[in-house]
């Protein structure tokens, strides 16, 4: 048996708790991991509220994202062995002692990371790299605009972007509070979206040229400032509708500024496709992570028992960075 969060009925933090489940096994290519920590995402939230749903075959246990050791090694899987320090992504069943994943969704641990920064690197690195860096692909010089102020995935892209293209400038929304901190990652215009309107902050400090890429998962409630902001021949990758999933557009306008509107999820994703997204992202940033150029930006960390804390902080955004689970009390991850 192993411990693991568990929920009854969709709803609030208070629909979670720790409860014993029998232990996954893992199946042919792939490895069984005992989880030292795992991080909370902003679609854990909406899979607890009812409204994100596990892949066919994933486990119904909260979690995207693991660091821990290998512990059983399954039939044709042949890329780790047991004792391997690992992080990656999982389907689902990443808030439990024990997580089985794809052995091609794994990545080797670099030693200068503790297992709380291992924890936070790949749900919110591996989804910035992908919608920024491989799609549509920022050239460095091109000016790029992220929605999300201190969030986790805004935070990774931010160091993304200032280390793989440190020409670009770079556009950041942000709450009254995250301002400062946001500027202080090396953001060259941070906007206070509780005072400002962001497409005419852009508009002037672009001449009206517009940004080449947008990184957004509001949704609906920025879609028309979105491509008032955006350049001719320019990209906006939606990546999360929390303000909303219908609005209305000019595609007229649309067409006559050759703009694109790209919609992207990770987790769904084929098995042999996410794993050259994760290979991929680990090529190109692994020498980044060992030099310290990216550092997962670890804000809180909870035991497992404690999830429920740290599903009202998620919920209310008080964090800047990531919030980490704690899994096993006896091992120290900071």
């Amino acid at each position: 048996m192993m411990k693991a969060v568990t929920q009854n009925e969709f709803g609030g933090p208070e629909t979670l708790q720790v409860s014993a489940l029998d232990r996954p096994a893992p199946g042919e290519g792939q490895v069984m991991v005992k989880v030292l920590a795992s991080s909370v995402n902003r679609p854990d939230v909406v899979q607890r509220q009812g409204n994100y749903p596990p892949p066919p075959g994933e486990s119904k246990v909260l979690g995207l994202e693991i660091a821990g050791e290998v512990v059983e090694v399954g039939p044709e899987a042949t890329r780790w062995s047991v004792g391997d320090r690992v992080m990656g992504l999982v389907g689902g069943g990443g808030y439990a002692e024990y997580a089985v994943a794809w052995e091609g969704h794994l990545m080797p641990v670099p030693p200068e990371l503790s297992w709380a920064e291992a924890a936070s690197v790949s749900e919110t690195y591996i989804t910035a790299h992908l919608n920024l860096f491989q799609f549509p692909g920022v050239s460095d010089g091109q000016r790029v605009l992220l929605h999300g102020g201190g969030g986790g995935v805004n935070t990774a892209a931010i160091q993304l972007c200032r280390a793989l293209v440190p020409q670009s400038p770079i556009f950041v929304t942000a709450s009254s509070g995250k301002v400062e901190r946001v500027r202080e990652l090396g953001v060259d215009h941070v906007i206070d979206y509780q005072k400002q309107d962001f497409a005419e902050i852009i508009k002037a400090e672009t001449e009206g040229a517009g940004v080449d890429i947008i990184l957004d998962h509001i949704g609906a409630a920025y879609l028309k400032q979105n491509l008032a902001s955006l350049a001719i021949g320019g990209a906006l990758v939606l990546i999360g509708v929390m303000g909303g999933i219908k609005e209305e557009i000019n595609l007229a306008q649309l067409m006559v500024r050759r703009q694109k509107v790209v919609g992207s999820v990770l987790r769904p994703r084929p098995v042999g496709e996410k794993a050259m997204i994760i290979k991929r992202f680990y090529d190109s940033t692994a020498s980044l992570f060992s030099s310290g150029s990216l550092k997962p930006l670890v804000d809180h960390i909870f035991p497992l028992d404690r999830v429920r804390d740290a599903h009202e902080l998620m919920d209310r955004s008080g964090h800047f960075g990531k919030i980490v689970l704690q899994i096993d009390p006896a091992v120290a991850i900071d």
